[in-house]
């Protein structure tokens, strides 16, 4: 069983910064690619940034620049370091990983984003 635990969201003005912390149960993450999604009211999940089980990161076009993902794989922990917050970044963050033929995704972290 793998669990995956969001932490690092809040409410900040625009322009800010958060970093989003993924922690994995085990050490799966040492082997496994990661993705953040969100999901904002009424809109469908999107994918916000993947990094991949040696650490090349991909980016959804309107973060490229502005968001950062890495992994501390000593740590069992996935970053989502987030800058220059946007209005239209407000949304609900989920990590996942697929393992052993399914996806394990968190519980979500709420980040919201103030004009």
């Amino acid at each position: 069983q793998v669990q995956l635990v969001e932490s690092g969201g809040g409410l900040v003005q625009a322009g800010g910064s958060l970093r989003l912390s993924c922690a994995a149960s085990g050490s799966i993450f040492s082997i496994n690619a990661v993705r953040w999604n969100r999901q904002a009211p009424g809109k469908q999940r999107e994918l916000v940034a993947h990094i991949s089980s040696s650490g090349s990161p991909n980016y959804l076009d309107s973060v490229k620049g502005r968001f950062t993902i890495s992994r501390d794989n000593a740590k069992n922990t996935v970053y989502l370091q987030m800058n220059s917050l946007k209005p239209e970044d407000t949304a609900s963050y989920y990590c996942g990983t697929y393992y052993l033929g399914q996806w394990y995704w968190g519980q979500g972290t709420q980040v919201t984003v103030s004009s």
